[in-house]
């Protein structure tokens, strides 16, 4: 029977930091609901400190009207939830 090693054994109250979780999802696509009623999807390509988010090739919704840009720049203030893979609203 092998052993564990220090790097396989499971540390007691270990977490994944919630911008660990954020910085994994660089180069993917995300959907990001607002505080208002506007959702974006689209491909995560920087994020800072307090969560500002440059999105690209990204959909707004708002109120059942869909938008195309570009690129655009969100303000961490007003993020509520970020869905990795998330398609958006349906």
């Amino acid at each position: 029977m092998a052993e564990e090693t220090p790097e396989q054994t499971p540390v007691p109250g270990s977490q994944t930091l919630p911008l660990e979780l954020v910085d994994k999802c660089i180069g993917s696509r995300v959907w990001v609901l607002m505080s208002s009623e506007k959702e974006f999807t689209g491909t995560l390509v920087g994020f800072d400190d307090f969560v500002n988010m440059v999105l690209e090739d990204v959909t707004e919704y708002d109120e059942g009207v869909k938008t195309e840009r570009k690129k655009i720049l969100l303000s961490g203030n007003h993020i509520t939830m970020i869905v990795p893979g998330g398609e958006g609203p349906q």
